[in-house]
């Protein structure tokens, strides 16, 4: 019979995440590389042009993170549709750059997406 144990730990910003991959005993360079990637939120977008959730979710996914958009986007059958945006701190990261190129105001969502991910790195660390 195994000896271990398994638990779920809540990891809310990049502090804690450096902090619990720390415990492990985790090389001090691997914890810089891997909390980003321990730290999942999601974003809420109101009210954006479905060509734009379209281009979004596509970045989304090609992440590794998702969007949720309302059913009809993909066909065009609302104009408009909220997003809520499913990452970790790396998949925004990344995102940030690919919408910076986009058009429908994608580069000034990236703008506030990186605004956002401040506020938490400051928050949490």
């Amino acid at each position: 019979m195994p000896n271990y144990s398994t638990q779920i730990v809540y990891i809310p910003n990049l502090s804690v995440a450096k902090e619990e991959i720390a415990k492990i005993g985790t090389d001090p360079g691997g914890v810089l590389r891997m909390a980003p990637k321990a730290v999942h939120f999601c974003i809420k977008v109101e009210h954006l042009r479905s060509k734009a959730c379209n281009i979004l979710k596509q970045e989304m996914l090609s992440l590794g993170g998702d969007a949720a958009v309302h059913k009809h986007v993909v066909d065009a059958g609302v104009e408009y549709s909220d997003v809520l945006l499913m990452g970790t701190v790396k998949q925004y990261r990344l995102l940030i750059p690919k919408l910076k190129a986009q058009p429908f105001g994608l580069a000034k969502l990236a703008e506030d997406i990186k605004e956002i991910l401040a506020s938490q790195e400051v928050r949490g660390e």
